[in-house]
């Protein structure tokens, strides 16, 4: 994924899957050095990580 379509699905309205290592992820935000994400999992657990956005998947 890149920068631009991070930005596309945190400004969406739509519930968009993303997957980071196989397991789905909201994006909290692009970070500002334009190559990595917080993102933390679906569920109950709200625990936060950073990501390279090249390994996140949509759908």
């Amino acid at each position: 994924m890149d920068a631009n379509r991070v930005k596309q699905i945190l400004s969406s309205s739509a519930d968009i899957e993303v997957k980071y290592n196989g397991t789905s992820v909201w994006i909290d935000q692009l970070n500002e050095d334009g190559r990595t994400a917080t993102v933390h999992l679906r569920g109950p657990l709200e625990e936060r990580s950073t990501v390279e956005i090249g390994e996140l998947i949509e759908g």
